[in-house]
């Protein structure tokens, strides 16, 4: 994938210009009138989109921002006495626990039916938004593509020693692991866990293990594509030695983790907040996060995210129900296996 560096710079440009002004748009710490989202998303995407929606409806948005179960326990924790109205994350397990304590309030049809139902759950409590290919990095000088595996449950194997790279303590790998466990079972994942502990470098961050890869310190890393492609937009400092891996045939390597969106059922704001959801899943809402430097997927069929990133369509994943994800279950398998 070719990019001159002019493009890069002016890509790089546009997203820090972008980013400058969101804040403001975010509301200001008194303001009671506001939805107020806990965002496990990027903070500039979602930031990016908040200003937006404010121009068009007048609707002031306060995000507090944190990670996916952080934010989803403090949820829980809070239950029906919660300031929130509005709960986005990056992946969907954090989702999945707040729905089982029955804090969502359904949304609207109209809002759930401009995505494809494999991203959003049977109760229609939530949907997703935007997601992101799980893939293999690769460094062709260390390993070439004929040798890469045909599923990512290789990785646990023999071969596979001081070849593989990942990032286990945040979301995003957890994530996988919840489609590895909801695909093949929990003695396969204990085994798979097992195996990649044995065989892996572990390293803080996706980004990290991009850049591990990248330099020749590892042959391969699981992350999700956006991380590569982002680097590659940018300026490619941390991606040009390396190149992306994509798993098929619907193999648990393939798995597409969805970002959702969700309105707490005792938020104040119900009916802002529902149209702030809305707008996420809306075309208008949607093209804000193609256009924007995430390099996420939309998953409003109507906005595809177009760019230099592998299309959509021609991705083949697993049929993982969104609401299958057990979060609480990956924590203690990964604990069980010193992931943790």
């Amino acid at each position: 994938m070719l990019r001159t560096r002019s493009i890069r710079l002016l890509a790089a440009t546009a997203a820090t210009a972008l980013a400058l002004p969101v804040l403001a748009a975010c509301g200001g710490e008194d303001d009671k009138n506001a939805v107020v989202v806990y965002n496990a998303q990027h903070k500039q995407l979602i930031s990016a989109v908040a200003k937006e929606f404010t121009k068009k409806t007048g609707i002031t948005v306060k995000l507090r921002n944190g990670s996916d179960l952080e934010l989803a326990n403090q949820l829980v924790a809070e239950g029906t006495a919660s300031p929130a109205d509005v709960f986005l994350t990056e992946n969907s397990p954090a989702m999945a626990l707040v729905d089982s304590k029955g804090l969502f309030q359904p949304l609207a049809r109209t809002t759930l039916e401009r995505i494809p139902a494999q991203y959003r759950p049977t109760d229609g409590d939530w949907t997703g938004f935007a997601g992101r290919s799980t893939v293999l990095v690769y460094n062709p000088s260390l390993i070439s593509e004929d040798d890469l595996p045909t599923s990512l449950l290789d990785l646990a194997g023999p071969a596979w020693a001081g070849k593989v790279s990942f990032s286990p303590t945040g979301a995003d790998f957890q994530a996988i692991v919840a489609a590895v466990l909801a695909l093949k079972g929990e003695d396969a994942t204990k085994a798979w866990l097992a195996g990649i502990k044995a065989n892996g470098k572990t390293f803080q961050g996706n980004n990290v293990v991009l850049k591990s890869v990248n330099a020749g310190e590892v042959a391969t890393g699981i992350i999700y594509h956006y991380y590569w492609d982002r680097d590659q937009e940018e300026s490619g400092e941390n991606s040009d030695n390396s190149k992306l891996y994509f798993f098929g045939d619907q193999d648990p390597g393939a798995f597409v983790s969805t970002s959702g969106a969700g309105v707490l059922a005792n938020g104040d704001h119900l009916t802002d907040a529902e149209k702030f959801v809305d707008y996420l899943t809306s075309a208008e809402g949607q093209k804000i996060i193609a256009d924007s430097y995430a390099l996420e997927y939309t998953l409003n069929p109507e906005v595809p995210l177009g760019r230099e990133v592998k299309p959509f369509a021609e991705l083949d994943p697993p049929a993982v129900g969104v609401s299958e994800l057990d979060s609480q279950k990956v924590v203690q398998l990964m604990q069980d296996a010193g992931l943790l």
